[in-house]
């Protein structure tokens, strides 16, 4: 089969296409066809050798964590009905004792391999690149929406706003009624973040865009930031929190977290959300399939929709990377087979 495959660290051009054998079914499994491979940031950073201490995964690998597909054959003890299944899932090696995902690995590639349990068939309604592109980052949606309890009436601030957990949250955060104010680089994401709904936009490429923000709420600043950022950029929205909201931080684009005061914020009451802090205790393979399947629901039914800004075919699984790392995309990126 065609994939694509990582032989050292570095720069987009080390995702380099091979042949590799056609993977095979054991006990449990299933071999998806792959009609698109999810293309995730987090896969850039760990090309680059970051994260070592997180993720179990050293060159040589097939990058990639998620594909959608038809199921074309079963291993040893799983329903044969299973075959030719439309169905996303997780790819990678898993966790023994939580049973998810722990490397994002297999995806670039014609066939995948996955644990026929964490197969979730993709609902009417909704398009398979959709579901894909709803996989990781719906749940992540979800999970942000819980930690911010948007309501109606609430001024909240997204930060990376046309990403793909980000363009998710502006929906949802509008959904609830809440004045959803998006930030971004560069009219053509600010134009999208509109598109969804956000009733303000700034570039926060821009000097001054803070104080547009407190122009934009009266000088009153947010009830909630939600950062997709992080770094010192998650870091500057947090003074517009007002006393007594919110700022949940999940993004790590620039490799680092937003970092916050945490005696400000106890000073000013404010409730600092990060990362493990959404998955804390959510972590079992259980809890992620509900919110996948949730999310997957709630998009057939029209409640939010994924924006799919780009499509590579997989031997440019290189240039994939590298409008990710420019920053070019507008929404989620995915290669086709």
């Amino acid at each position: 089969m065609r994939a694509v495959q990582v032989d050292e660290y570095g720069a987009p051009e080390v995702l380099r296409p091979v042949e590799l054998p056609d993977p095979v079914a054991g006990p449990g499994q299933a071999v998806v066809d792959v009609a698109a491979a999810n293309v995730m940031f987090l896969e850039v950073q760990i090309r680059k050798g970051w994260g070592k201490e997180f993720f179990q995964v050293s060159p040589p690998y097939v990058p990639g964590s998620g594909v959608t597909g038809r199921v074309a054959s079963v291993g040893e003890g799983v329903d044969p009905a299973l075959v030719g299944t439309e169905v996303v899932v997780d790819t990678g090696e898993r966790d023994p004792e939580t049973g998810r995902a722990e490397s994002p690995t297999g995806g670039y590639a014609e066939k995948a391999v996955a644990a026929a349990e964490e197969l979730i068939p993709v609902p009417d309604g909704l398009e398979a690149r959709q579901a894909l592109a709803l996989l990781h980052d719906g749940p992540t949606a979800l999970l942000l929406e819980r930690a911010a309890r948007f309501e109606p009436g609430q001024r909240v601030l997204v930060l990376a706003a046309t990403g793909g957990a980000g363009s998710l949250v502006v929906q949802l955060a509008r959904r609830a009624g809440a004045h959803v104010v998006a930030a971004a680089r560069g009219a053509e994401k600010l134009a999208l973040a509109r598109e969804l709904g956000a009733e303000h936009t700034v570039d926060y490429s821009e000097a001054g865009w803070q104080d547009r923000v407190r122009e934009i709420t009266g000088g009153k600043g947010v009830d909630t930031v939600v950062d997709g950022a992080g770094g010192e950029l998650g870091a500057s929205a947090y003074p517009l929190v007002a006393d007594g909201g919110r700022f949940v931080s999940y993004g790590a684009s620039s490799g680092e977290f937003a970092e916050v005061d945490t005696d400000d914020a106890e000073r000013r009451g404010i409730t600092a959300t990060g990362l493990l802090d959404l998955q804390d205790g959510k972590g079992d393979a259980e809890y992620s399939r509900a919110l996948t399947e949730q999310a997957l629901e709630l998009a057939a039914s029209g409640a939010f929709r994924p924006h799919i800004g780009r499509t590579f075919p997989l031997e440019r699984a290189a240039d994939a990377h590298a409008a990710l790392e420019a920053r070019t995309v507008l929404g989620k990126v995915l290669l086709i087979p």
